[in-house]
């Protein structure tokens, strides 16, 4: 499909999910107006939410305004009052909060999935914030999805909002534990984060721990398939996206699913599905 919502070969689809809102790389970052063609097609998206000091949220990746916005300061000392006039400095499109996110998922496609990334902890949350996250969300949690670093934020959304999604990123731990002790020890770090009480659904990696593991003989994919975990392989984006797909590229997006990932996430999802198809 050249939409950019998914890969399919040999009767199996692939989801590509547009990492913060890119569709392409000269999408600007979290665009209300691309996340608006998303939720009208059904689109895989993720966006990152960083909690405000009235425990609403922003869609916003740093924990401070200035990079990403016409706003300054820590986004957890500004109130939705504040936020509602910046502008995002890539499109100069209003900043987005929670309340806009709440308005939109009303009227989401069926196959709609938005991953909230919590950028903040279950400390600065907490319960306000999660009581919030679930008056937005509503009956629309069958198209939400929410992760985190915070294993405690995860362990509290399963108790507060039991029918919303979770998912897990692990990749950091994996990496470490490859590093200091080979293969072997990257097994059992992604046994760990299997065998966590989040009760996630999907499990991110990091798509060279994947490849990598597979190139030793260890099929990581198939481990979290078998503990009931779809695989969201993350990120990958072409060195020169003008250029297409080079050779090694689209053998890698074959790589992954081959492999069995359930989806890829991308900044460069139009021009994947498009290079996926061509090769037919």
């Amino acid at each position: 499909m050249t939409d950019g919502l998914y890969l399919e070969h040999n009767g199996r689809r692939t989801r590509l999910k547009w990492h913060q809102l890119r569709r392409r790389l000269a999408d600007p970052v979290f665009s209300p107006a691309v996340m608006a063609q998303g939720f009208e097609t059904g689109a895989s998206m993720e966006i990152d939410l960083r909690v405000r000091a009235d425990f609403g949220f922003a869609v916003i990746h740093d924990a401070t305004l200035e990079r990403e916005t016409s706003g300054h300061g820590p986004v957890f000392a500004h109130e939705r009052a504040d936020l509602a006039a910046l502008r995002y400095r890539d499109s100069g499109e209003a900043l987005t909060l929670s309340e806009d996110l709440g308005r939109m998922l009303r009227s989401a496609h069926p196959d709609t999935v938005l991953q909230f990334d919590m950028k903040s902890g279950l400390s600065e949350i907490g319960e306000a914030g999660l009581s919030h996250l679930a008056d937005i969300i509503g009956v629309n949690g069958k198209n939400v999805i929410v992760s985190a670093k915070d294993l405690q934020l995860m362990t509290a959304m399963r108790d507060r909002l039991p029918g919303v999604a979770r998912g897990i990123d692990p990749s950091d731990e994996i990496e470490e534990a490859w590093q200091d002790g080979g293969l072997s020890a990257a097994r059992e770090a992604l046994s760990r984060a299997l065998r966590a009480p989040t009760d996630a659904g999907t499990i991110y990696l990091h798509y060279p721990l994947i490849l990598r593991a597979d190139d030793q003989g260890f099929d990581m994919i198939a481990a979290c398939h078998e503990a009931g975990l779809l695989v969201d392989a993350w990120t990958f984006n072409p060195a020169d996206p003008d250029a297409g797909l080079a050779a090694q590229e689209r053998a890698t997006i074959r790589r992954l699913v081959a492999c069995g990932a359930d989806q890829i996430t991308t900044d460069e999802a139009l021009l994947i599905a498009a290079s996926f198809q061509a090769e037919g």
